[in-house]
């Protein structure tokens, strides 16, 4: 099988040049069609909501939740900015009214919500849940510092892993995915417009998040079906809205040609023109399959295959001794994956515990156990301290 690889270099791409980071893959499968720089570490922004509203769905399915549950607002959630509904510190809000502010408004305060309410009313745990969690499904190269994706030097991610968080999502929870397609929702009597621009102009188009930051710029994870067919593209860092739709409408555009095998067609009228000068997208050179290419195809497998994610009922990483809790312990940061992999294997034979290994996006990779109760995370500290292992415990 032939995939469809982008060979030209940002810097002479005129186009490009505008945007970091891009790929469309076949959502029912998991093939590339395009990809360019996808495993390069980028700022997520609000597609870090994606992983938000996918632990919400998981809470859901499992009764952990209910959709007319109502979460209670904190003083830390109503304080959050720039984007928000407002909610002040003791209101309380619907999960369902939750999850639409998240998915079409993208709303700061409504996810921290969300993390609070399903992680102990600590949002730095919920995002060690959702860096957890990534690893379970496949994303290598993915740190969530919280659950928003407001500017953390730490919170990183790259095309290939929302691609594949996002694909997890539409097969995992497909009876919430009409939460991402919501066009506009109103809410205590002001109406909220999703910022996807495809919904309404890319015919087909069905989901699904935006983002921006000062940092990340501008990013879009748009959803296509026609036929029997149904793509995804991801498009990181672009310089504004305009770009980002448009780059992600072009490769929908040629992604459906691809797999129809049509010629790829030049630029169509529902793709947005960006409001500066610039060259056609790249042509799409065949090849073999690559390696990163078959890293992926095996990574969407990973992140596909099972219906629930492995933390679910239970936390598998904590000693045997204790009971589940909201605090870990901390081994070190390693400046390479092979000396973090050592420092797990160190830790299980002197300390009989089980260490996962974390990319933190900044070239690290930190050494954790999760799962404790504060007194469990105490004693294992103290532990790993007389056998001369530095240690800090985090909740």
């Amino acid at each position: 099988m032939f995939v469809f690889l982008t060979a030209v270099l940002l810097c002479v791409n005129a186009y490009g040049a505008q945007y970091r980071a891009a790929l469309v893959a076949d959502m029912d499968t998991g093939r590339v069609l395009f990809q360019e720089n996808a495993t390069q570490l980028n700022y997520p922004a609000s597609l870090t909501k994606i992983m938000t509203l996918y632990l919400t769905f998981d809470a859901l399915q499992h009764k952990r939740l209910g959709l007319d549950d109502y979460l209670i607002v904190s003083q830390a959630a109503a304080n959050a900015e720039p984007v928000k509904l407002g909610l002040a510190a003791g209101a309380k809000i619907r999960v369902e009214d939750a999850i639409k502010a998240v998915a079409v408004y993208s709303a700061n305060d409504v996810a921290r919500v969300l993390a609070e309410n399903l992680k102990g009313g600590q949002e730095e745990s919920f995002a060690d849940l959702m860096t957890r969690v990534a690893r379970e499904i496949g994303l290598t190269h993915t740190n969530f510092e919280n659950s928003s994706g407001l500017p953390n030097d730490d919170h990183m991610s790259t095309a290939r892993d929302i691609a594949l968080l996002s694909m997890a999502v539409y097969k995992h929870f497909p009876q919430y995915w009409h939460y991402f397609g919501i066009k506009s929702w109103t809410y205590n009597g002001k109406t909220y417009t999703n910022g996807n621009r495809l919904l309404t102009s890319f015919s087909g188009c069905d989901g699904m998040k935006t983002g921006y930051t000062k940092k990340s710029k501008y990013s879009l994870v748009a959803t296509a079906h026609r036929g029997d067919k149904h793509l995804l593209s991801v498009v990181l860092g672009a310089e504004n809205k305009d770009v980002r739709a448009n780059v992600a409408a072009q490769m929908l555009t040629r992604g459906f040609a691809a797999l129809n095998g049509t010629a790829v067609p030049p630029a169509q009228p529902e793709t947005y023109t960006p409001p500066v000068a610039h060259a056609p997208m790249p042509q799409p050179v065949a090849q073999s399959a690559t390696a990163t290419t078959n890293s992926f195809a095996s990574a969407y497998n990973t992140a596909t295959a099972n219906a629930m994610p492995k933390y679910s009922g239970g936390v598998s990483n904590a000693p045997a001794t204790t009971n589940a809790g909201g605090a870990g312990v901390q081994f070190g940061a390693f400046s390479s994956q092979n000396a973090a992999n050592n420092q797990v294997a160190h830790v299980k034979n002197t300390l009989g515990v089980n260490a996962v290994v974390e990319p933190t996006g900044t070239g690290l990779y930190r050494v954790r156990t999760y799962g404790l109760t504060d007194d469990a995370a105490r004693q294992l500290k103290s532990s790993a301290t007389a056998n001369g292992i530095d240690s800090y415990v985090f909740h």
